[in-house]
């Protein structure tokens, strides 16, 4: 066991004596644990102007952290201003660094911004036409589709287009202007043949039976 009383000053050299005490040191040193993580367990806040703190623990192999750090002291209060302001955009060549400046008046930040600009794409393939290679009716419900191919010289489509769905059933009876006219060259022509009593009658009661007549006979004809 390790004994820092000894060797005693001035006692001759021992070897078994400090065969011994090396002895005693490595096994000192062997106990100590091996530290195989490290942990925080927690960070506290202190006031303005507090010194910050870091307390070690050990549990087994992991080494803990708990740190006190103090928050900072409040700042004076800035200027206030009325709102933001862009006064320009400019687009810069591609690769260029994009940049903002930023000034205040007093009451407004204005800003300068330079942005660049995206660089050009390759030309595109050329194409001599586009082509509709077909157009299918798919059914009510389904999601229209589409298909592009190229090849090599024209875009070619093809279209799927859903039917509309089916409608209610009509209301019964209606005739069509087709059939009512269908429906009226067969009826009767007898009245076409039937003067009209174009002459007055004095008597009211006779004037009155004239003109239902020729109403009658006018409505007949066809």
């Amino acid at each position: 066991m390790f004994d820092p009383n000894l060797p005693q000053a001035g006692a001759e050299l021992d070897a078994v004596l400090m065969r011994n005490q090396l002895n005693g040191l490595k096994e000192l040193l062997d106990a100590i644990p091996t530290i195989t993580n490290a942990t925080v367990d927690s960070t506290n806040t202190l006031s303005p102007g507090e010194q910050a703190t870091a307390n070690v623990s050990m549990a087994g192999t992991t080494i803990g952290f708990t740190f006190g750090i103090p928050q900072g002291a409040i700042g004076v209060q800035g200027p206030a201003f009325a709102q933001a302001v862009v006064d320009s955009v400019t687009t810069v060549n591609p690769g260029d660094s994009a940049s903002v400046g930023v000034s205040f008046d007093g009451i407004n930040v204005h800003f300068n911004f330079s942005i660049p600009r995206g660089p050009d794409g390759q030309a595109g393939a050329t194409f001599g036409n586009t082509v509709v290679d077909g157009v299918n009716t798919l059914n009510p419900g389904e999601a229209a589709t589409v298909q592009t191919t190229f090849d090599g010289s024209n875009v070619r489509f093809t279209f799927g287009i859903p039917r509309g769905q089916d409608g209610p059933m009509g209301p019964p009876g209606e005739v069509s202007g087709f059939a009512l006219s269908n429906a009226i060259a067969g009826t009767s022509a007898n009245t076409n043949m039937i003067g009209t009593l174009d002459v007055p009658f004095a008597n009211p009661d006779l004037e009155l039976l004239r003109q239902k007549l020729n109403e009658l006979i006018l409505n007949g004809r066809r």
